[in-house]
């Protein structure tokens, strides 16, 4: 078993709020967590058909057979059972009465929002992060990373990946896209998928995508909100504070798990990485993630953006630190050069207030002290940003 980071995060708040709500990408572990932290509370999936008929046609009947503690797993199906769950924690005022477990946000946000406003807490559990691996004594280079990706199964199992991302997109994320968006050919959104895979860190052009596709950029638009709903991409959002240069405004797109996006750029073997030229993107995307997991494992807002001046100048990672901000610039070569440095001592000298000493991250094991910025090698990407807002 792989101890999740998050783990001690999920026990705390159960201890305070009276519905805990866990969401995430399929696969990534959520009702391992949830069964593990609260192994005597009954569990119920609303996968299951006859379940889900009940929860759907009679609420009330349905939580009268399923008493809390309980633990609800693929709650989006049946999102209309919050407000009932409203009424029952409002009268007994017990902490985590009800689990929630969802692998969609559509719909469910907006449930949460309307009943469960100050109720319940949200946390959000991505796939494994480097440190998990490493604390189960399971160990990669850069490419293991890029080709396995970080799904449990994978590692726990010892599966092979491109056989199962394969049935892991023809299963769960072909399933949940027709429910959701009702698509009568997949074939359309398959190359959407491959083209978005083949766009990872770069700004994200609706137009393009619409033009190569060859559908409406409004249907470009629902897909790319269909995949964010499904924990499968999310956008990274530009620096936006006016500092007195044209900055660009549009974000940029990553994958939840990279080993995910390798499989959709073809690659079937580790070996195929070291000369893919898309390589380095895919290890800008492995970094972006160990970010954004060290921060949800904390049950914090990931508080990340990238810095982009122009055609120019740009930093991979603007990490938020109060008013200041902590930039990071990503490169997959394994040979340290100085120009590494170059961007961000740019920003320092715009303005030293606004942007802190920040850091490289690379594929090398050289790890020199600059003026302006730390180097250090990719794996220890979760440590240092616990560093940084830790007390």
């Amino acid at each position: 078993m792989i101890e999740r980071h998050i783990f001690q995060e999920l026990i705390k708040v159960s201890q305070q709020y009276r519905v805990i709500t866990i969401t995430g990408p399929r696969q990534a572990g959520k009702t391992t967590l949830a069964r593990l932290a609260f192994p005597t509370y009954t569990y119920v999936s609303l996968e299951d058909p006859d379940v889900r008929t009940l929860a759907r046609t009679d609420p009330r009947a349905f939580l009268k057979v399923y008493k809390s503690p309980v633990i609800f797993d693929e709650i989006q199906r049946s999102p209309k059972l919050l407000s009932y769950i409203q009424t029952i924690v409002d009268d007994h005022k017990a902490p985590a009465q009800y689990i929630l477990i969802g692998s969609h946000q559509l719909g469910l946000d907006q449930a949460i929002t309307q009943s469960l406003a100050g109720r319940t807490a949200l946390l959000s559990l991505y796939p494994l992060s480097i440190a998990e691996l490493a604390n189960a004594q399971i160990k990669e280079n850069a490419d293991g990373y890029l080709y396995q990706g970080f799904l449990p199964a994978i590692h726990f199992q010892k599966l092979d990946p491109a056989r199962y991302y394969r049935n892991y997109f023809k299963t769960y994320v072909e399933r949940d896209v027709r429910q959701m968006i009702k698509l009568k050919e997949f074939a359309p959104f398959e190359t959407f998928m491959k083209l978005c895979a083949s766009r990872i860190g770069q700004l994200l052009n609706v137009y393009s995508l619409a033009k190569e596709v060859g559908v409406p950029s409004q249907t470009i638009k629902h897909w790319l909100s269909t995949l964010e709903a499904s924990f499968l991409i999310f956008r990274l959002q530009p620096f936006h504070e006016n500092i007195g240069k044209k900055l660009v405004k549009s974000p940029k797109l990553y994958f939840t798990d990279v080993g995910l996006a390798s499989y959709l750029l073809g690659i079937e073997k580790k070996s195929q990485l070291k000369r893919n030229p898309l390589r380095g993107q895919l290890f800008e995307n492995l970094v972006v993630n160990e970010v954004l997991k060290s921060r949800t494992n904390r049950g914090l807002d990931p508080h990340i953006y990238f810095y982009r001046e122009g055609s120019k100048k740009e930093v991979p990672i603007l990490f938020q630190m109060a008013r200041r901000y902590f930039p990071i610039e990503i490169k997959s070569q394994g040979t340290f050069h100085p120009l590494f440095v170059k961007n961000i001592e740019y920003l320092r000298k715009i303005n030293s207030e606004t942007f802190a000493k920040g850091a490289v991250i690379y594929d090398g094991d050289l790890e020199p002290e600059l003026q302006h910025a730390s180097v250090i090698h990719f794996l220890k990407t979760g440590a240092l940003i616990e560093s940084l807002f830790m007390p």
